[in-house]
């Protein structure tokens, strides 16, 4: 995959736009600035655009062209980004050493999302947020009726609400749903999807 992601962000336009998401975006505004972790940032544009509101903006991913964009968006932006070229395995992150978690469409394997999802959950503090979006189950249909409705053709790699909530257990679900919406964020995602959104705070 790590190839994937290297060809994908090799080109010089950004694969998934240089705006961040839009549910990360609506959420933000509610949230205390502090220190913010994006997993599988890719290209940067969530970090980024945090930064500029005054976060403590860190982010890592596995893909060396997706930190370089991330740097570049970041320098037009005249912003600085904390990026760690890094797989899930190795991230080198402090436990409870961010105020706030993000994964937007990060997306892992069937038999290691769980692990991943609360490896990343012992890095956020105690009391404090976590922010996902992720396409479910149902974007399959979508999927197949548009190429750049973007997510994982690997059907098992999509996500399951309930899945999802088990995952992280010992946090209190503000939001929780699934739920379809037009997505127009750069060349691969593009169109009708269906998603999963939590918005958690950690009690344990």
């Amino acid at each position: 995959m790590k190839e994937f992601w290297n060809e994908r962000y090799s080109l010089s336009e950004f694969a998934y736009g240089e705006i961040p998401n839009e549910y990360l975006k609506e959420k933000l505004k509610s949230i205390p600035l502090g220190k913010i972790l994006f997993a599988c940032e890719g290209e940067g544009r969530n970090a980024v655009y945090a930064s500029r509101l005054g976060w403590e903006s860190y982010a890592f991913d596995q893909s060396v062209e997706g930190k370089n964009k991330a740097e570049l968006l970041a320098l037009k932006k005249e912003v600085e980004i904390d990026y760690l070229v890094s797989d899930m395995e190795n991230i080198p992150y402090e436990k409870e050493s961010f105020d706030t978690l993000v994964l937007i469409f990060a997306h892992f394997p069937k038999e290691k999302r769980k692990e991943f999802h609360q490896k990343l959950a012992l890095l956020l503090k105690k009391g404090r947020t976590l922010i996902v979006e992720g396409f479910s189950k149902d974007h399959k249909e979508f999927q197949d009726k548009n190429p750049n409705a973007g997510g994982p053709k690997n059907v098992d790699m999509l996500y399951d609400l309930e899945e999802l909530k088990s995952d992280f257990e010992g946090f209190e679900f503000i939001e929780a749903y699934q739920t379809q919406t037009q997505l127009d964020e750069g060349l691969y995602h593009n169109g009708e999807a269906s998603v999963v959104r939590i918005l958690a705070i950690k009690k344990k």
